[in-house]
């Protein structure tokens, strides 16, 4: 699901106050009762919630009230799908960052510095993703331009802008985790290098290496033929 199509489909006032209501109901919701809630026929609440259905944000099922059989068909019910929609442009990852802190809080060994931590554990979730993405593709051997291709389509996937300024050369136009990187922006520097040299490792893109070359108002680091 696209973040930017469930908000769409939460700009009609009906369809957001149907919505509204069955997360309130924290309990499967009938049409009839989503249309009560916000005025409306039937009819055009069941075009509505397919409408929530088909983002996402909904799920359905058919099932009677409180688990109850009755004679007849059991009437379509309604529920959250679960889904949590968030949309910045351009994209920002903070799920991503915090997973990597997160593991270095909990994997820190003796003697290893928090920074030290973090930048392993950013390494190998970069890692993890390149390597899930080789598996997928399947793509042999890399040369510098093939490497390049494939890892601009996964690191765009992770709310990176990138920008292929020569065959060998992609540019990453935005930090994923902005405004973050403000904050200490030496430490997410470094973390966003580690994280996207073990995408590259994870790709077995030993031709392209990841370099820190900050520019204002884009991300600091830079895919060059190693």
């Amino acid at each position: 699901m696209e973040p930017i199509t469930a908000v769409a489909a939460l700009d009609d006032p009906s369809r957001r106050g149907m919505y509204a209501h069955i997360r309130r109901a924290r309990r499967p919701v009938t049409r009839d009762e989503a249309a009560e809630a916000v005025g409306i026929s039937r009819k055009l609440a069941a075009f509505h919630l397919d409408k929530l259905v088909a983002a996402g944000l909904l799920q359905t099922r058919y099932e009677f009230a409180g688990g109850v059989r009755k004679v007849g068909r059991a009437p379509k019910v309604y529920e959250p799908s679960g889904v949590e929609v968030r949309v910045s442009i351009p994209p920002r990852h903070h799920d991503v960052l915090a997973g990597i802190l997160l593991d270095a809080v909990l994997e820190e060994r003796g003697g290893e510095t928090a920074r030290d931590a973090a930048l392993r554990a950013a390494h190998r979730h970069g890692e993890v993703l390149g390597a899930a993405e080789r598996e997928r593709v399947r793509p042999g051997r890399l040369g510098t331009e093939r490497a390049l291709t494939l890892a601009s389509a996964l690191v765009e996937r992770h709310g990176f802008e990138p920008d292929r300024e020569t065959p060998a050369c992609l540019r990453l136009r935005n930090c994923p985790f902005h405004p973050l990187a403000a904050k200490a922006p030496e430490l997410v520097c470094a973390i966003n290098q580690a994280f996207l040299g073990g995408v590259l490792d994870g790709l077995q893109a030993a031709t392209v290496e990841a370099v820190l070359d900050p520019r204002a108002g884009e991300c600091c680091v830079e895919l060059r033929p190693a």
